[in-house]
């Protein structure tokens, strides 16, 4: 019975080959998703560097906890990226810019190099914030403007 099953499991596994080696769009989707999980890796071993990315607890409850804290950050940081990366678009849009909806669902909000993971934070809340709002977002033509030093 066991090597039945197994062998069950060898003809799908087989099937799967064949339809990704045929099927170009099967090909696309795949790598699609391995470039996103990569991305949200990449995220993760930049907020784990704190602790060297070593796992500090010894039990197994701890560690939970540990990674717990962690999956918590990188929704945090692809939460607030996706919620500034809509205001981008929205913005574009009030702006009458037509946005590709190709290029849209390519946008990822894994991208970190704008947040500080480590060194000392202020938090001085903006009153647009207070009143539950967006901070405004950058001039980029004000940004290029200037030199840079």
């Amino acid at each position: 019975m066991a090597r039945a099953i197994a062998e069950i499991g060898r003809i799908d596994k087989t099937i799967h080959l064949l339809t990704y080696i045929d099927d170009i769009e099967k090909r696309r989707m795949i790598l699609k998703q391995l470039n996103r999980v990569e991305g949200r890796h990449n995220l993760a071993r930049e907020v784990f560097h704190g602790r060297r990315g070593e796992m500090r607890q010894k039990y197994r409850e701890g560690q939970e906890d540990q990674l717990g804290a962690l999956g918590l950050m990188l929704n945090v940081i692809v939460y607030w990226n996706a919620l500034y990366m809509q205001q981008v678009v929205d913005q574009l849009q009030q702006e009458c810019m037509n946005i590709n909806s190709d290029d849209l669902s390519r946008a990822l909000p894994l991208l970190f190099s704008h947040i500080n993971m480590n060194g000392k934070y202020t938090f001085i809340i903006p009153k647009e914030v207070k009143n539950g709002e967006l901070r405004p977002l950058r001039d980029v033509a004000q940004d290029t403007a200037e030199p840079l030093s």
